[in-house]
């Protein structure tokens, strides 16, 4: 079944795939890896492929879950929901035929409101012209530093309902990010054992690129050793900004 979401910029997680691998410096403190090998120990039937041990780990490895599929079928209210939060839908090892089969579970409920977040934006580049996208559908990238700053540009050749950044963990500077054709923008610091800081700086010149650039900016943290360590607020206020949408976080 879906589970109601903590995070605070989606109401749902649904995962119709589990596990993936490091690939960058925002993956180095996967609270996802930790979990699976959890999930894994109390028998979770979703968590019991191992990944690789260099890159990923017990539990982590990629699954596909045909099962799950029917899921959004039977939430009663429209949802804002959060695909794959333990997962990437666009790593390399899910089949292009189950991505068109998420994508056409979307396409058949268009009460919900779908984001998809990943890593892998070359994939994505590459796939957008093969594949149908449900207006319901919005599409974000994660830029931890400068030099995942690319993806951003493969993201824009990407026909997605709203286009989103996902700067978390925020782990350096994006100064100059070139927002054009992007629909939203989140940022937060990194929490967890080992949390790497987030410099105030960091968040505030990506909120005053947003600002400037009329972009809705979602402040969600700034870390620490748990996610609401060190609170929400940036200079003095909370910053939830969204694209319009048809599902209402207030409704949840």
């Amino acid at each position: 079944m879906s589970d109601r979401s903590s995070i605070e910029w989606t109401q749902t997680t649904w995962n119709p795939t589990t596990g993936c691998d490091r690939i960058s410096a925002g993956c180095d403190h996967c609270y996802a890896l930790t979990l699976a090998k959890r999930l894994k120990a109390m028998g979770s039937a979703k968590y019991q492929q191992d990944g690789d041990p260099r890159t990923s780990g017990p539990g982590f490895g990629v699954a596909t879950h045909a099962a799950s599929l029917a899921e959004p079928y039977r939430w009663r209210q429209p949802r804002l929901v959060f695909v794959n939060s333990m997962s990437d839908l666009f790593h390399a090892k899910v089949p292009v035929e189950f991505i068109r089969r998420v994508f056409a579970v979307m396409e058949a409920t268009p009460q919900h409101t779908y984001q998809v977040l990943t890593k892998r934006s070359r994939r994505i580049r590459r796939l957008a012209g093969s594949l149908d996208w449900p207006g319901n559908l919005w599409l974000g990238v994660s830029v931890e530093n400068q030099d995942a700053a690319y993806r951003v540009d493969d993201l824009r050749d990407v026909p997605a309902a709203v286009r989103f950044l996902s700067c978390e963990p925020l782990l350096g500077p994006l100064e100059q990010l070139d927002l054009a054709g992007i629909g939203w923008v989140i940022v937060g610091g990194e929490s967890g054992p080992g949390c790497r800081p987030m410099a105030a700086d960091w968040a505030r010149d990506l909120r005053d690129q947003c600002v400037g650039a009329r972009v809705p900016f979602f402040f969600k943290q700034w870390g620490g050793r748990t996610p609401k360590a060190g609170g929400r607020e940036l200079d003095g206020r909370t910053w939830d900004q969204m694209p319009s949408c048809q599902v209402a976080l207030a409704s949840a």
